[in-house]
Order: C-alpha cells, then structure tokens, then sequence
C-alpha cells in the first residue's frame, strides 16, 4: 500500500457568517464560553480555552448565514506548496494570499468539488496570555474561564453537499482517513465521517436533499465530558436557546451530543467522547440509511430518533420550511 499523504496536521479554524453578529457573540462568548482574541472590520475572533492558535472560530457579519471558510493548517511549508499544486492540478485552486488572515501567514484558498472555501497554511500566532490569565498549569494556554458552557477546542466541521462523494475522494488523496460511511442500499452516498489527526472525525460531508451547493450542516466544539454536555442543555435551555436534538450518544463516532442554531441561524453542535484511531488501515465502516429508520443506531444510541430536519436544514437556508420551529 501506497503511503498515506500527510500535508494537512489539523482543522484550524472555521468562519461563520452570521446576520445577527451582536446576538451570535453573545451565544458563542457568553453562552458557550469562547475568548474574543480580536476585532477587526465586521468580524470577531474566538477561541476555546484550552486552544493555542490565535482563533478558531471567526464571526462575521453578512446578509445570510452559512460557512465563510473552513481553514486548515498544514505540517511545514513544504507541505503547502505541495498541496497547493496537487489542487491546482484539480482545477479547484483559488490562489495564493501572502498575507492571510489575522493570526495566520501566506495562504492558499481553494474550493472543494461542491464549491466550499477551504484555506490552507502553515504559519500560524499563538495565544499569549496576559498575565491575569496565565495557567498555573504550564501545558494549558491560559485559566480555564468556567463561563457558560465551557467550550475548551473545536472538533470539527459538517459539510451539506449537492454529491458527496467526489468531496470525499478529494480529502482521502489529501491524507484523510475515512473511517465512516451512511449508504442507501450500498448505493448512494448520503454521508462520509473523515480524519486527518486521531479523532473519529475532523470533517464530514452529507448529502444535501435540496440540491444546494456548499451549504453548512455544522461546526462542532468540544467540552470535556458527557455531564458538561448536559449542563450545556440546561444552561442554553434556560437562556431560550432552541435545542433540535439530544443529549444523546451517536452511533457513528460513538460521541455524545448536542444540536442547537445559535442566532444567526446556523447549527452548532456541542460534543464530547467517541473513539480515537490509531490504526491507518481501519475503515470504512459503512452503514445503511434503513439503519436510522428501524433503529435509529447509526445517528443514536440514545436520545431518539433524528429529527428530519437533522438531514434537511441547512445555511444559508434553502428552504425555511425544514427548519424545526422552537
């Protein structure tokens, strides 16, 4: 076997679009317990607590939500060069910016076969904390806040797209693992769960039942256990924040979750658990979508079925009617 590429070390950040910036701060910050790192023009950078790089979620304002970017950064500037030709060679290259975003270097943006903005970089500002913040534990980058939710890092990012398949071929020749698939009768590809690092997932692609391109399912973030989970639901139901589905534990990942939009109408999914792999030759594990409809095991193991709109709503919105109402 044909040793796996390795350019790509990590999901780095994801931006956000958001038409009520003011009220998505407040759910990210206040709410779930991210750090404002910076401000500049219509955007607010963010991390979780035990995060080093400058940011990784980064809000912006716009006319609609959905996805801005997914960024992710590479393990050398060789590596990012050479990723950059292989997309080039694809037809899916954007180009070069060489002064990236704020916290990142020289970037290369490209697109994946549906149409998502994808950043890759090697360069990258680490926090520094101020010395109010400084952790007496020299391997976290600062206190841990203990402020709503909690959130320590972000996990990863769930894609809508029109076909998911060739976005899925196109991670697996950059290095992806892909660990988990959802099938209608081993025909057609409803959804891929795919790993760069050892988590069961750093990116997903789901079928997208209207036929829209590059659309968001959602970004994930992490908190430490499953009872921090649970304090997230009754934290953000007591601050009327709409809960679609859970707690309750996934079947593929094996993780526990949580789905709630924050204001701007994009879904965010607080997780904790799952599996680790270590084994590059593990996969995939292929389940079939009647699963969901008999047993409901590959989207929980607890919690209940999905609701339809788990599959179905997106951002930005194609069709209002698939979002759940409150």
């Amino acid at each position: 076997m044909a040793k796996r590429r390795h350019w790509i070390e990590q999901l780095a950040h994801v931006e956000l679009l958001t038409p009520k910036p003011e009220e998505s701060l407040h759910f990210f910050r206040d709410l779930l317990g991210l750090e404002v790192t910076a401000e500049q023009g219509d955007s607010v950078y963010l991390r979780g607590w035990g995060e080093w790089f400058h940011h990784t979620v980064k809000l912006t304002a716009a006319k609609e939500a959905g996805l801005g970017h997914g960024a992710w950064r590479v393990e050398s500037e060789e590596d990012l060069e050479e990723a950059a030709r292989f997309l080039e060679a694809k037809g899916l290259g954007v180009g070069w910016v060489e002064e990236g975003d704020l916290g990142q270097g020289r970037t290369y943006l490209f697109r994946t076969p549906d149409g998502h903005l994808g950043e890759l970089f090697y360069e990258v500002e680490y926090y520094q904390a101020p010395p109010e913040k400084r952790a007496a534990l020299r391997n976290r980058p600062q206190k841990r806040p203990y402020r709503g939710a909690d959130v320590r890092r972000i996990d990863h990012l769930n894609l809508f797209a029109s076909d998911p398949t060739p976005c899925r071929e196109l991670f697996q020749e950059m290095g992806f693992k892909w660990h988990e698939g959802l099938w209608v009768q081993g025909q057609v590809e409803i959804g891929a769960w795919m790993a760069v690092s050892n988590l069961s997932h750093d990116l997903a692609f789901m079928r997208d039942p209207t036929g829209a391109k590059a659309r968001l399912n959602h970004l994930a973030l992490w908190v430490d256990t499953e009872g921090e989970v649970v304090r997230a639901a009754e934290l953000l139901r007591e601050a009327g924040v709409f809960i679609e589905y859970g707690p309750g534990r996934h079947g593929i990942s094996e993780a526990f979750f949580l789905y709630v939009y924050e204001p701007g109408g994009n879904r965010i999914e607080i997780y904790s658990g799952g599996y680790l792999n270590f084994d590059s030759n593990w996969g995939p594990i292929l389940w079939e979508f009647e699963d969901l409809a008999e047993r409901a095991l590959a989207t929980a193991v607890v919690g209940g079925p999905p609701p339809d709109s788990l599959f179905a709503y997106g951002t930005p919105v194609v069709h209002p009617q698939a979002a759940p109402q409150p």
